[in-house]
């Protein structure tokens, strides 16, 4: 939470200092291709197939095999992300072209593109090192250094913004040199929590290494299958640079970033947890409890997810106001921007399941569905984006997305339903029956306290930010208040 709420200030500074200019477009892409990688890379792909495998072995071999595993890894993962990381600098004019072709109409802004990026790619080796040696603290069950590490990263772009910015010609070629600066910092932060485990990776080359040929063979699937979502918003972030005029490709970004706050809290959160325990209970073949615990994933996401979603779609413009419009993100900028929180928004709920669904399939290290289902929700986000691009533009993107979420979403599901790997309890239609009750009286009490837009832009800053806290203080109350009433209790949600 602590970092999702810095992440929001620093898109709130971001804003107000680049709004949704050219140079902001620029940025936010050069930001966004080295992310992609990094969840292809390491976050998501690695710790997916990695943290299972380091689980069987802690059960299986003695705490010397174990870091004879760990170096083995460490050396492979940085040999590999070496090479690409040389190469994405040497070939940033490709790989710009490749990721923003409607850049290449505008030659000052290309060029902006690719000098950011020949800064910010190095950046993939720095997070994915820092990825690995998170997954090795979250198999350990040290979650907290992993989860106050991006901290890191918001305080030293918000110290670029402020500090740094003002010393460069283009101000925004200074967030480039913050994300670099970053991802050295994240990953010098855990290496003494690693050494306390006696832990700390000593890269090597070994050979005959089971466990890693293991990781691998599950690494590669589940690099596409953990992406689809990152994957989905590189190509809107394509298409929205062909667009004419600049701000589509912002008005997605801090569209998204406003989606990442209650995900990454709750979604990305309890995924992080139940991905180790489950991979032990499916080690030690307890059937019964791996579906109890990933229905409890699931039942806790619906909790937060429900009424996140509601209040996201009915607060979008006074989040935007609130959050955004000031500076150099002037008033003809929150129309855009909301629509596209709204149409993300939408499809919160599916976000947050894929998260929890798609550890039922990584913990019993099957890679080879979620990549099937990985590929349909990727064509079917395709085929929504060219549907939905020509009449409603970027908000078409935002859409695309959350439909192709909800289809990735129920194919996961039905999945995991039809082998048998998630029962639902008896309790589980009352639980959710009652969340859907208590989100329609949320709905309700907050659009008896909306205000209009011409209110909203009129107060001033603290006066906003008072009144969205009272709104979000308001409809929290009702919402639980109405679970209570309905006779959903704290027993429900235990693990």
């Amino acid at each position: 939470m602590l970092s999702r709420v810095l992440g929001m200030l620093r898109e709130t500074i971001f804003a107000a200092l680049f709004g949704d200019s050219a140079a902001a477009d620029a940025f936010f892409v050069a930001f966004r291709i080295p992310n992609l990688l990094r969840r292809l890379f390491a976050e998501g792909a690695f710790a997916q197939a990695f943290v299972p495998v380091l689980s069987e072995r802690r059960r299986q071999t003695t705490h010397a095999e174990v870091r004879e595993f760990i170096d083995n890894t460490a050396g492979y993962l940085g040999t590999v992300l070496l090479i690409v990381t040389i190469i994405g600098v040497v070939a940033s004019p490709l790989v710009a072209a490749m990721s923003a072709w409607g850049f290449l109409d505008d030659p000052v802004k290309f060029a902006l593109l690719v000098k950011m990026l020949r800064i910010t790619f190095p950046y993939l080796l720095l997070i994915s090192l820092t990825g690995f040696a998170g997954a090795i603290l979250n198999s350990y069950g040290h979650f907290a250094v992993p989860a106050l590490t991006p901290i890191i990263l918001n305080v030293t772009l918000i110290g670029s913004a402020l500090l740094m910015a003002p010393f460069f010609d283009e101000p925004t070629v200074a967030l480039a040199w913050g994300v670099l600066l970053a991802g050295l910092l994240q990953f010098m932060f855990q290496l003494p929590f690693l050494g306390h485990l006696r832990l700390l990776p000593r890269p090597r080359l070994g050979k005959n290494n089971e466990g890693v040929k293991k990781v691998i063979s599950l690494m590669v699937p589940v690099m596409f299958s953990v992406s689809v979502g990152q994957i989905s918003l590189m190509l809107n972030t394509l298409l929205a640079s062909l667009i004419q005029g600049n701000g589509s490709v912002s008005w997605l970004y801090y569209s998204d970033r406003l989606l990442q706050l209650p995900l990454g809290i709750f979604g990305v959160a309890i995924a992080t947890v139940i991905l180790p325990a489950l991979s032990r209970i499916h080690s030690a073949s307890e059937a019964e409890r791996f579906s109890h615990t990933l229905e409890w994933g699931l039942r806790s996401v619906l909790l937060v997810g429900m009424p996140a979603s509601v209040a996201l779609v009915q607060l979008a413009e006074p989040m935007v106001i609130t959050l955004y419009q000031r500076g150099q993100f002037g008033i003809s900028s929150v129309l855009p921007t909301t629509l596209s929180v709204r149409a993300m928004g939408v499809g919160l709920v599916a976000f947050m399941a894929i998260k929890i669904l798609a550890t039922g399939y990584f913990s019993r290290q099957d890679t080879s569905t979620p990549v099937r289902i990985g590929v349909i929700s990727i064509v079917a986000n395709m085929v929504f984006n060219l549907a939905l691009i020509v009449p409603l533009k970027h908000v078409g993107l935002a859409l695309a997305m959350s439909m192709s979420a909800f289809l990735n979403a129920g194919l996961l599901l039905h999945g995991l339903v039809a082998r048998g790997n998630m029962v639902f309890s008896r309790q589980w239609w009352g639980v959710i029956g009652r969340i859907g009750i208590g989100t329609v009286v949320m709905m309700i009490v907050l659009q008896v306290l909306q205000r209009p837009t011409s209110v909203w832009l009129a107060w001033h800053d603290w006066m906003r930010v008072a009144y969205l806290a009272w709104l979000c203080c308001a409809g929290a109350a009702a919402y639980f208040a109405s679970l209570w009433l309905c006779g959903l209790r704290a027993r429900h949600f235990r693990a």
